[in-house]
């Protein structure tokens, strides 16, 4: 099969390799579509330590089961159109059996750690594979993993009705957690650098935008949610909280990266901290969620490409011109 292989940091083929062969419950997914995120930029930089090299990435998929492996129960056959959480938790270490799966001492991710979906065919845990409710297509499919990060995202914030939410940046994940920030009854307000992308995040409900948080209306917020990863983002949220405020450091920066923060600030204004790492007891709700219509996807794919054009698609993405960029590999519809 055809798939796009990171052979060593800042260099990517595409080329054939092996095709996979599921072991004990295990499916193979032909893949439909699979999303280029912030994390995959990272590991082509060989700045994502889990990684290994060479490695096939791509970890927001959907697709068709095209295989089944032995042991599988009845809950996934052949034909079944699904999205994949691609967690890999070893279920046996001390996070894992407090029920924080992702913060597991073994941490894994098909696509992360193991090979991925930028490729016709995925192995992966038949257990990982949610069904597609009907009227789904496989590029809504592959929308739900970021989706389901920003629920884990939402809950570890506790938003509140009628607080006032600072986001910072208006790409995929700034915009599902736009939405979901709304639906919770926050007032929501977006800052990007690129103008382009914030009509929108007025359209999916923000109440106010701008290119820098200083531009902005509201002056002070009870919490900021940064999704960029960029140290400047995240000292401006930190920033323009209130007192008694929370930040949220969604987005994903390099493991060198260090911020300046007031720690008398953060004692005297009891300013909260908090993390937000990947996928948790959220994939199936956001399942939901995409399906109900409450968070809108369809208007987030702004590029699709090929398996050839991968590297091309990257350096696009690379420059901040996509919102939410897929390859359709051709291995499902």
């Amino acid at each position: 099969m055809r798939a796009v292989v990171i052979e060593k940091p800042g260099e990517i083929t595409v080329r054939d390799v092996p095709d996979p062969v599921p072991g004990p419950g295990d499916v193979v997914v032909a893949v439909g579509a699979c999303g280029l995120c912030g994390t995959d930029l990272h590991i082509a930089a060989g700045e994502f330590p889990p990684s290994p090299y060479p490695l096939v990435p791509g970890h927001e998929f959907a697709g068709v089961v095209a295989e089944v492996g032995p042991g599988v129960a009845t809950g996934v056959a052949v034909g079944d159109r699904v999205a994949v959480d691609p967690s890999l938790f070893c279920g046996y270490c001390r996070q894992c059996r407090r029920g924080r799966g992702n913060l597991c001492e073994n941490w894994g991710a098909v696509g992360d750690t193991v090979d991925g979906a930028f490729a016709e065919y995925v192995k992966v845990p038949a257990a990982s594979c949610y069904r597609l409710p009907d009227g789904l297509t496989v590029a809504q499919g592959a929308l739900i993993e970021p989706v389901s990060c920003a629920v884990h995202g939402l809950r570890r914030l506790g938003a509140e009705p009628g607080e006032r939410v600072l986001v910072l940046g208006a790409g995929t994940m700034g915009l599902i957690m736009t939405q979901l920030l709304v639906a919770a009854g926050a007032r929501v307000s977006v800052v990007d650098l690129a103008a382009g992308k914030l009509p929108l995040a007025t359209e999916l409900g923000a109440a106010e935008v701008a290119t820098s948080v200083p531009e902005l209306p509201t002056q002070r917020f009870d919490a900021a949610v940064d999704v960029t990863g960029a140290v400047p983002a995240l000292e401006a949220a930190f920033g323009a909280l209130d007192r008694g405020g929370r930040l949220q450091v969604f987005g994903v920066a390099t493991a060198e990266a260090r911020l300046a923060l007031s720690p008398f600030r953060i004692y005297n204004d009891e300013i909260t901290v908090v993390g937000s790492m990947a996928v948790l007891h959220s994939f199936g709700d956001a399942v939901e969620l995409v399906a109900s219509g409450q968070v809108r996807t369809e208007p987030l794919v702004s590029h699709t490409a090929g398996l050839d054009e991968f590297p091309a698609l990257l350096d696009l993405v690379r420059s901040g011109a996509t919102i939410k960029a897929q390859v359709t590999p051709g291995g499902a519809a």
